[in-house]
């Protein structure tokens, strides 16, 4: 999995259906027997146009350190299933044979689809209007502030990642719902389905390391600008009638609800029925019973995973948007109550909410209320997909349930 910016919810539960759902046997107490499947998160720390500093290992340990959502991650329990590894763009540019001696001659590595975004030579600091912006970007902020260099950096990762290690590659907005045993040692290499066209999408892909497979697709995304794009996969293979090297699944195992949100297969949809992606995380009224009544195995029961599909700036538990994973990681979640808290006391501050004034004339706001009724908000009636989903995840670190297999994390 590959990141940008800061650490958020998105990554955080995409690591905890790893957790829940993989067999990783971290629920087996000092076992070195145990073959256990390994999530590699990579981050790359700055805008994606940016260059690593000489200290940038160092910092970023210490961004998850301090992160409310990536420290419990860092806790010895999950040592030999998760790691964090640092995205140098050069170096793993450098470490492809097959391009490591012409990429430079690229003005730009920003090539999706054909188009091309050129990033300015010299001071990253010049003012330059919105195309400035586009490149400082850090994350998807909301949908105006979509960070398209990262996602075209991320369309060429995928492929970097796999023909360098090996492995399976999954986008960020990735949610696991079946062990994945069945995948892990496939011989053959795969993506899946763009919803109803012979198109690939990469947001699942598998590739050997070293893989001819992936040595024609480099030299071929050499010669079309280093474009990575999906679409431009597809044709790569298809006009090489290479198609049967990288199988296309049906997009029904890890994007189910794609063809729903796009009027196809409504006559007998999959469960939940999903029109719009959007229907994850506000889940419509008339189906809101059934995220409560039916739990973690009546979402898409069966699919190996779930794509929601972007929504970087729509939080999973609207009511509880920190990490609630009990008193052994109570510091993180101190830390994200407190920011909130700090975030809600500015935008109180910026309107006509009531307050006091001070003997000073500093605006001053009323304690007397405990700190946790202050930051939890009510729950709503029904509660969403997303957030079913998220404290079900949270409940199994806690100890409070078992696994999807009946496996209880004892601390």
């Amino acid at each position: 999995m590959f990141w940008t910016g800061p650490f958020t919810d998105k990554p955080y539960l995409a690591l905890l259906s790893f957790l829940y759902t993989q067999n990783t046997g971290v629920h087996l107490k000092d076992s070195t027997s145990a073959c256990r499947p390994q999530f590699w998160l990579w981050i790359n720390p700055g805008p994606a146009a940016s260059v690593p500093n000489p200290s940038a290992h160092q910092e970023m340990y210490a961004q998850l350190k301090s992160s409310p959502w990536a420290s419990p991650f860092l806790h010895p329990r999950f040592k030999d299933v998760i790691k964090f590894k640092l995205w140098n763009t050069t170096e793993q540019l450098d470490g492809v044979p097959e391009i490591a001696d012409e990429w430079r001659s690229f003005k730009t590595l920003f090539n999706s689809g054909g188009h091309v975004i050129s990033v300015p030579r010299g001071d990253a600091d010049t003012p330059g209007g919105p195309d400035q912006d586009l490149l400082k970007r850090t994350g998807s902020k909301s949908s105006s502030s979509y960070d398209r260099l990262s996602v075209i950096l991320s369309d060429m990762a995928r492929f970097i990642l796999c023909h360098r290690f090996g492995g399976i590659y999954l986008d960020a907005d990735t949610i696991l719902l079946r062990d994945w045993e069945e995948l892990w040692g496939w011989r053959g290499a795969f993506a899946y389905r763009w919803s109803r066209l012979d198109k690939y999408n990469t947001a699942v892909l598998k590739m050997h390391k070293g893989s001819a497979l992936g040595t024609f697709l480099f030299r071929t995304a050499l010669k079309n600008g280093l474009d990575f794009h999906p679409m431009s996969v597809s044709s790569y293979t298809a006009d090489a009638y290479l198609d049967p090297l990288l199988l296309r699944l049906p997009d029904a195992l890890f994007d189910a609800a794609w063809l729903n949100t796009e009027s196809y297969q409504r006559d007998r949809p999959p469960q939940p029925y999903f029109t719009e992606f959007a229907d994850f995380f506000d889940t419509p009224t008339q189906n809101s019973a059934a995220p409560q009544a039916l739990g973690f195995d009546g979402f898409f029961k069966g699919a190996y995973s779930y794509h929601f599909h972007n929504f970087w700036w729509k939080p999973f538990d609207p009511s509880r948007n920190w990490p609630d994973l009990g008193p052994r990681f109570k510091a993180g979640e101190a830390a994200a109550r407190a920011a909130l808290r700090a975030e809600k006391a500015s935008a109180s501050a910026s309107t006509s909410a009531p307050h006091w004034h001070d003997e000073h004339g500093d605006i001053a706001f009323d304690d007397d209320d405990d700190d946790d009724e202050r930051d939890s908000e009510p729950d709503k009636r029904d509660l969403d997909w997303s957030t079913v989903l998220k404290r079900t995840f949270e409940a199994y670190v806690r100890g409070e349930r078992p696994n999807m297999y009946g496996e209880w994390l004892v601390w």
